[in-house]
């Protein structure tokens, strides 16, 4: 059963891996073998995870790129196909959270957050799925949220909501675009867990209310509590699941 989640000989690329969970998912497939491209914008952040993914004794190539632009998604894909001489599993999880009451959401706010958190995740899917489609193989996780599917009282979620609603979406059409070309795609939809960009909203007091109410564990995710749901979708252990999302969210979009 253990050799259904072995990763040594593959190549995975993490989005947004300088910090929060894109770190937690790059660890997870490192410790299970695979070598490991981590990607974001702050090279000198990467370069510290980029050391601790190497002391698991894998290799691990740090790229900076921000998702936002389809030229450096390009030339991130390239170095990486460059370097590795190959793809095996994309982990799209780089994204912003930014939240403002729709009816006063500025053009701005709204656009950068379609260009990061939808745009992005297509774009880089559209640029490793042309390898991985000559490869015939291939593994692409993109990162959703429990906001995929619910949104929630008291935080105006309009943008971000649409953004990874869009994300469930999008991986459903490229599942069935490409099972031909024997790659999966699947989602993982987070709740809240402790990150950078969730600082401020789980640092709150009244958040605390907000997890009693919506969440029937009564608590945010835990570090490591994602492993099992990206190992798995990176394994052969899910060669014929396509197009899911696996909510790990405490019970949260059951209620």
């Amino acid at each position: 059963m253990s050799e259904l989640f072995n990763l040594k000989g593959k190549v995975a690329i993490v989005t947004g891996a300088s910090s929060g969970l894109g770190v937690q998912f790059a660890t997870a497939l490192a410790k299970q073998g695979a070598d490991i491209a981590i990607v974001a914008r702050r090279l000198e952040k990467l370069n510290t995870v980029k050391a601790d993914i190497e002391a698991l004794g894998v290799c691990c190539l740090a790229v900076k790129c921000d998702v936002s632009k389809n030229e450096e998604i390009k030339e991130a894909v390239c170095e990486v196909i460059s370097h590795f001489g190959k793809i095996d599993i994309l982990v799209n999880n780089a994204g912003i959270g930014l939240f403002e009451p729709a009816e006063i959401q500025s053009d701005e706010t709204w656009n950068k957050m379609m260009e990061v958190n939808l745009s992005g995740v297509y774009f880089f899917a559209r640029e490793v799925g042309k390898h991985m489609i000559e490869n015939k193989y291939g593994k692409i996780i993109n990162i959703g949220s429990v906001h995929s599917n619910v949104a929630m009282t008291g935080i105006p979620l309009s943008a971000y909501c649409t953004t990874k609603g869009g994300v469930l979406m999008m991986t459903k059409a490229l599942a069935n675009e490409w099972a031909k070309y024997n790659i999966t795609v699947n989602a993982i939809g987070p709740a809240y867990f402790k990150s950078e960009m969730t600082a401020d909203v789980v640092g709150d007091a009244s958040f605390n209310e907000v997890v009693k109410t919506y969440c029937p564990m009564k608590r945010i995710g835990k570090n490591g509590e994602l492993d099992g749901a990206i190992v798995y979708f990176s394994s052969d252990a899910s060669s014929y699941t396509t197009g899911q999302i696996l909510s790990v969210d405490g019970g949260w979009t059951i209620i």
